[in-house]
């Protein structure tokens, strides 16, 4: 039983308040808006807009020309609500226990349902008019033809949009919608308090969701299981709360697939990326068909571990010791710069200007919101939050959340706001690149054995977290909605059984699935966004295959790359990956992915 140390006044017990990280490490959101008076007077602005599109309601396909000017106004309006809603959400994710800026970003989340209200009858109008109205238009006006595709995909969802009374009562019902995440984003960053816990040194610290990420994988089991079982334990305390607020999500996700005529919840989510079901169901099957291999690697964990029984909270702690530990953030930008190399210099010249022009909020703070995003507007800059932690992961991080904003970057650059935003489909693909490449580099230049091991190891993990674990989360999705379609209760008991069920299935007999992993999933943030989790998959699949072809081919394989990135959403999905070179029809690629999970389980064992 480990004893109470003095604590070592050096190292700080709590987390440091916004105020106190040094401004070089915060992001620059007054690239946005300088003041909170020039935020005000972009919503003001805003409101007295709204009203205009009622000149348009009921004769937007009037005329080619009425047409473009009703589509110019809400474009304006969609870019002013963009940097709205960016600033006032990344405010108050500095620190959400500010209620200043937690109703900063209520109050532009009310007026983004107004916005959408307003403009809510442009689909069911233009589908009235059909393909023929809307291609005479287009002949007719050489400033309409560059919204073609935006035409053709709203007119391919023809069967599932209502009559304009119907659109806007569902417009309304945005802010309803957005509820269960938002109290749960709330309840889990600003009001859910953890224990406090020993780290390796025997100081007593605050437990916090970023904390956890660094003690789970400390070589120490005691910190590890105490942290494992604090973590969990708290959320456990609050699991009727959660599964309320998550089954509110579900339920939510049934009713605008019900009101809109689809099939099912994934068949709704699915088809605004215009992505058929069988990739859906081709990538819970094709990691299910393929589980021997990560029950080899867990049996391969037991071994080097050495205990008599496997945990769960042993399943994140690196096989070998870390390459350097204390990473400083400097360090860290300069490994992901030399990583990233393969992407040539014009990448990399954007690379740099992103780590220079305040793109990057670093260190956590109390109340700043957990994880890791990257996130903007168009006209704006990308922004990325971070919660720097020094790790080697968190180099990865960078690495990956670095991706998105170059994406984002490329593809505002070069496309119309009408295209610029990529699909969720695509856009864990970038940055996955990133760390695939980022990874590549660190072994080629690992000569020692023990650099290797780890480095295997890390590559290991990758696919397992973000293939593996997430299929079973996609899995978990989909068994849930489908409780929900047949009118089954979305309890804290049932979902932690199925929860349950899933850890012992993925991962085998070889490992002690435990009691605490069961409200695992009351902590996941993106189910609140259904059938999401399944994109970290393909995209993990897609980078797989476009990393290797950037290191393999070169030049051409580098432009076919940047000019992927400045597609944005000007085509289909599919197909962008497709001229790409990665055909995600086809289950290939990922099973690509997971034979290469067997090759590094291959290498890691000959290493030992």
């Amino acid at each position: 039983m480990r004893h109470q140390q003095e604590k070592n006044p050096d190292v700080p017990t709590a987390l440091p308040k916004r105020e106190e990280i040094d401004s070089a490490y915060i992001w620059r959101l007054e690239d946005i808006y300088p003041s909170i008076d020039e935020w005000e007077k972009d919503f003001d602005g805003l409101e007295k807009l709204l009203p205009r599109f009622q000149a348009y309601q009921g004769c937007l396909l009037e005329s080619a020309a009425t047409l473009l000017d009703g589509i110019r106004l809400m474009e304006n309006a969609e870019i002013i609500m963009g940097k709205l809603y960016a600033y006032a959400v990344m405010k108050s994710h500095e620190d959400t226990s500010k209620e200043f800026y937690q109703a900063l970003a209520d109050r532009v989340g009310y007026l983004l349902t107004k916005l959408t209200a307003a403009i809510s009858f442009y689909t069911p109008e233009i589908l009235s008019g059909g393909k023929g109205v809307i291609d005479g238009f287009l002949g007719q006006s050489e400033d309409l033809k560059q919204y073609a595709f935006f035409f053709e995909n709203i007119l391919r969802m023809a069967p599932h949009t209502l009559t304009p009374s119907e659109e806007e009562l569902l417009a309304r019902s945005g802010e309803v919608a957005r509820g269960p995440e938002n109290i749960f984003s709330l309840f889990t960053n600003a009001d859910m308090v953890f224990p406090e816990v020993f780290d390796e040194d025997g100081n007593t610290i605050e437990l916090s969701e970023e904390r956890y990420t660094r003690l789970i994988r400390s070589q120490d089991r005691q910190v590890r299981r105490e942290a494992y079982e604090g973590l969990f334990g708290t959320y456990s305390k609050y699991r009727n709360s959660l599964a309320a607020m998550y089954s509110s999500s579900v339920k939510g996700d049934l009713f605008y697939a019900m009101s809109r005529k689809y099939g099912s919840c994934l068949e709704a989510a699915l088809d605004s990326d215009h992505i058929p079901l069988s990739v859906y169901d081709s990538v819970v099957d094709t990691v299910r068909f393929n589980l021997k291999p990560l029950h080899e690697y867990v049996a391969l964990r037991k071994e080097i571990l050495n205990v008599p029984e496997l945990c769960m909270y042993d399943l994140y702690v690196p096989l070998a010791n870390e390459i350097k530990k204390n990473i400083t953030y400097e360090e860290a930008l300069a490994m992901v710069v030399k990583g990233l190399e393969p992407l040539g210099e014009e990448y990399i010249s954007v690379l740099k200007h992103g780590f220079e022009a305040g793109w990057i909020d670093v260190y956590e703070n109390q109340g700043k919101r957990k994880g890791a995003y990257s996130w903007g507007s168009y006209g704006t800059h990308p922004y990325v939050l971070l919660n720097y932690n020094g790790t080697i992961q968190d180099v990865f991080t960078i690495a990956h959340e670095m991706g998105h904003a170059i994406h984002t970057w490329y593809s505002h650059g070069h496309q119309p706001f009408i295209y610029a935003d990529y699909t969720i489909f695509l856009a864990e693909v970038a940055s996955t690149t990133n760390e695939a490449l980022l990874l590549d580099h660190l072994l080629e230049s690992s000569l020692d054995r023990q650099s290797r091991l780890y480095l295997l190891n890390y590559s290991l993990e990758q696919i397992r977290t973000t293939v593996y674990r997430q299929a079973m989360f996609a899995d978990f999705e989909r068994q849930v909605h489908n409780m929900a379609e047949a009118g089954e209760p979305l309890t804290a008991e049932r979902l932690s059984a199925l929860w349950h069920g899933l850890n012992v299935t993925y991962y085998g007999p070889e490992i002690s699935v435990d009691a605490h992993i069961d409200i695992e999933w009351a902590r996941i943030p993106h189910f609140y966004t259904a059938f999401y989790v399944y994109k970290y998959v393909t995209g993990y699949a897609a980078a797989t295959s476009l990393s290797q072809r950037i290191v393999g081919d070169g030049i051409a394989a580098r432009k076919s790359y940047l000019d992927f990135l400045k597609q944005g959403g000007a085509a289909y999905s599919i197909d962008i990956l497709k001229n790409a070179g990665v055909d995600m029809a086809t289950p290939q690629p990922l099973q690509d992915t997971l034979n290469l999970f067997k090759e590094k389980l291959g290498e890691l064992k000959d290493l030992l």
